[in-house]
């Protein structure tokens, strides 16, 4: 049963150190009234916390001392393993020793978009009662799936958690049994050498609009009626319902942030009081109050909520406001059509104008968009939808089932000739009251960051980390100037190949549409092989980052989502079991992550367990996602990311949980290129890093930074990191991560050390430690490590030249004959 505050449960009323409870509507904590319900700020002492033991000495500093002494391992996360609490510091996240972290991890997970008890038959109905209590995985879970990360070296989390898991019910009515579950997760974290930041997160506004986040209520809230969203077209609901997996459904559902159910709630949100400064909505005190302000005010209060719930624990790193936002109508140039290049352009893509009379009820007629080459989509056909006249809009909510946008004069139906009509054609590109040109960055998204960093900072302790990003697909803004930054900040973008993602299929031949959007030459954004996907995808990847690194200066980058469908070329790896394809597609991948030199977390794992008491259509229950189903994939939107699935892996019964325990590998599915080696903690500054998993050996290179302090100009590149300006190094042990999976009787080989220098490599530990004897400011190491037997090739690296050089050769050799024949003087006339 789900416990709210009008029926606190004992943990978490000891957690807060309070006695809460509902009367007359109103919450009272620590016997005062607080109509905001902000729960008692016990924090004062967390908030005064300073990250533990700043000054650290590593005992590698010892000259006696010997490589690997230590009792913790590369990975380990917690601060055991770092000497206290994790920091950044320039582009670097830091240990208390001052070595550089290479944080790597999962996204966790997929379930989290949707709850315990879904049943896609009764969808949207009972949404008040929905729980997420087990998402991601039941608690009595949490050791198998925690050592298995831990044994794949991916221990760094994003932790994510949904606005609807935590007040589905209604405004201010908060699950404190969920609340309480992720704390009892999040605290067991790092006895397995986790950390975690806790993403909010969201896709397409909310689950009933199409994607992820937001409770119902909030599209109630605003006036929509949600049995009438998909008639209407203001919403693609069937892959929230169990679809998206067959043909003319794949890959639909980033369009609903287009449609008019997503795009108005974003623009209500961001700017309700610029774009819809008509629209009242009661709050939860029975005040009428402007739409914006009701819900930012109700999305912070949940977000003090949660930071009061986590904050104070040590495996919680910091905190990300909000997945992938997105700004809705704000700056849009036409009502006519949404932009080619940027929004996603598949079935029936309506217009806002053409949204706009869907949802008022009026039948439309709506351009069919079909995958084409060598342009993405192209327009092939066109039909009238919601001939129903179904509205979108509730007829007792704040609009009176007027369109809202109607109501704001944007567009209007003209009775006499019985069409819709433009009124404000450029209506969200300057703001009505004042005509100034507006930014959605500047005006509307850096001061709402703020105000959420000040909230959680209220409840939680300073040094905690922000993760923020900016929309997806664009580079990070560069009028995210010092003063609209927010204190202890990392920029978190994400980063999938549109390509392989838009056709689910990946092959020899790749493109570059990052480039190709941005009026890259044709010729150039196209590669062949393995080495020309690597190529491909390091150019995109170093672009992101380098992107972040101009516009934010030496601040941290963390790539917070990226992934490969396992789906992938008609799924045909589900029954032939040869993932070859979806394991060179995650190579190239990391291949680029790692030559950026940056951290990230993948997209997510899929979990499936059966329960008896759902219906067939329903029966399957998400948790932490290595449970995937080759069918339903991730059981949303027809998308399927796991590179695990428990139908191939043994029972929990078999297993043990020990770094060294092969048993925990079963059922994975590219392990050789995802589990791979790592420097997770450098004592010095990374300059290099080089992966070949087809044999298993890496190449890094480091520096020992310089003494001096001097402020330097920051460098943009990811090949040049400032060696200047670092914290005091107090270590000299190297962690680098190598995987017991890749040994199986091997030996690690280690090149380039000195005859003073030391090193281990610890299997049970999965570590490599190394100790250079040489550690005065401006130093440079490099190592090469091999394995005595080199792995067998999953794939040959290959490129154009190995693929096609001889046929080059051969019609070079035709052609120069050809020339020299018609040259010669004696030939033939």
């Amino acid at each position: 049963m789900m416990k709210k505050l009008i029926e606190p449960s004992p943990s978490l009323l000891h957690l807060f150190n309070v006695q809460s409870f509902e009367l007359g509507g109103l919450i009272y904590s620590c016997g005062r009234r607080d109509p905001r319900t902000r729960l008692c700020d016990t924090n004062s002492q967390r908030a005064a916390t300073a990250p533990k033991n700043p000054s650290a000495i590593h005992p590698s500093t010892d000259p006696k001392y010997a490589a690997g002494s230590v009792p913790t391992y590369a990975h380990d996360w917690s601060h055991q393993g770092t000497g206290g609490e994790l920091r950044t510091h320039g582009r670097h996240f830091v240990d208390a020793y001052g070595r550089v972290c290479n944080l790597r991890g999962v996204n966790l997970g997929g379930s989290c978009k949707t709850p315990a008890n879904d049943d896609n038959e009764t969808f949207p109905a009972d949404h008040k009662s929905v729980t997420f209590v087990g998402r991601p995985f039941p608690l009595q879970e949490a050791p198998e799936h925690l050592a298995r990360l831990r044994r794949w070296g991916l221990t760094f989390v994003r932790f994510l958690v949904t606005w609807e898991a935590i007040e589905h019910e209604g405004p201010g009515i908060y699950d404190t049994e969920y609340l309480t579950y992720i704390r009892d997760l999040l605290s067991l974290l790092p006895q397995y050498g986790m950390s975690a930041f806790v993403a909010m997160h969201q896709d397409v506004w909310s689950r009933y609009s199409g994607g992820s986040g937001a409770p119902a209520w909030t599209l109630e809230a605003v006036g929509f009626d949600l049995y009438g969203l998909e008639e209407s077209g203001a919403a693609w609901l069937l892959g929230v319902k169990g679809g998206g997996h067959v043909e003319e459904e794949r890959g639909l559902w980033p369009c609903g942030y287009q449609k008019l159910a997503a795009a108005t709630m974003a623009t209500c949100f961001w700017a309700g009081d610029t774009f819809a400064s008509k629209l009242f909505v009661r709050d939860r005190d029975g005040n009428e109050v402007p739409v914006q302000q009701f819900l930012q005010s109700a999305f912070l209060d949940m977000w003090e909520v949660l930071a009061q719930t986590v904050g104070d624990l040590d495996a919680v790193l910091g905190f990300e406001m909000m997945n992938e936002p997105h700004r809705g109508y704000i700056d849009l140039k036409s009502l006519h059509e949404f932009d080619y290049n940027t929004d996603l352009h598949l079935s029936y893509v309506p217009s806002p104008f053409q949204s706009f009379q869907l949802g008022a009820g009026h039948p439309t007629s709506v351009s069919f968009w079909s995958r084409s080459f060598p342009m993405p989509t192209s327009k092939t056909s066109a039909a009238v939808l919601n001939t129903g006249k179904r509205k979108a809009w509730r007829a007792d909510g704040p609009t009176m089932g007027e369109c809202v946008w109607a109501m704001h004069g944007v567009w209007g139906w003209d009775r006499n000739k019985d069409v819709g009509v433009v009124l404000r054609e450029n209506y969200f590109v300057k703001n009505p009251g004042t005509g100034k040109k507006i930014d959605w960055y500047t005006d509307f998204y850096y001061p709402f960051l703020h105000k959420w960093v000040n909230r959680v900072r209220s409840v939680s302790p300073p040094h905690k980390i922000t993760f923020v990003e900016a929309i997806p697909n664009e580079y990070c803004p560069t009028s995210w100037t010092p003063e609209q930054r927010v204190p202890n900040m990392v920029y978190a973008p994400h980063w999938y190949d549109l390509n392989a993602l838009f056709q689910k299929a990946f092959g020899d031949f790749t493109v570059n549409v990052q480039g190709l959007s941005r009026g890259m030459f044709p010729l150039k954004a196209f590669y062949w092989g393995q080495k020309g996907a690597r190529d491909n995808f390091s150019l995109q990847i170093r672009n992101i980052v380098e992107g972040g690194y101009k516009a934010l200066g030496e601040t941290p980058v963390l790539v917070g989502e990226c992934g490969v469908p396992m789906d992938m070329n008609k799924g045909e790896a589900f029954q032939t079991d040869d993932f070859t394809w979806q394991a060179r597609m995650m190579d190239a991948m990391i291949t680029g992550l790692e030559r950026a030199l940056v951290g990230f977390t993948y997209a997510h794992f899929s979990l499936r367990i059966e329960s008896p008491t759902h219906k067939e259509a329903t029966r399957r229950l998400w948790n932490y996602n290595p449970y995937n189903d080759d069918e339903r994939g991730d059981s949303w939107n027809g998308e399927n990311f796991s590179w695990f699935s428990r139908r191939r892996a043994l029972p929990a019964s078999l297993l043990y949980y020990e770094q060294d325990a092969p048993s925990l590998d079963q059922g994975g599915r590219i392990l050789s290129a995802v589990v791979r080696p790592y420097p997770a903690k450098t004592a010095g500054i990374p300059l290099r890093f080089e992966y070949e998993m087809t044999s298993g050996a890496f190449v890094f290179e480091w520096a020992v930074p310089k003494e001096n302090k001097a402020v330097t100009t920051a460098s943009s590149k990811v090949s040049s990191p400032p060696l200047v300006g670092h914290p005091t190094l107090s270590a000299h042990e190297t962690e680098i991560y190598v995987p017991s999976l890749l040994l199986k009787g091997r030996k690690v080989v280690v090149h380039g050390l000195g005859p003073e220098d030391r090193y281990v490599y610890d299997e049970r530990r999965q570590t490599l430690f190394v100790v250079p004897r040489n550690n005065a400011p401006g130093t440079k190491h490099r190592i090469q490590v091999e394995l005595n037997v080199p792995l067998t090739p999953m794939f040959e690296l290959n490129d154009l030249w190995s693929d096609f050089g001889h046929r080059i050769i051969s019609l070079l050799v035709v052609l120069f004959g050809i020339i020299v024949y018609w040259l010669l003087p004696s030939h033939p006339a």
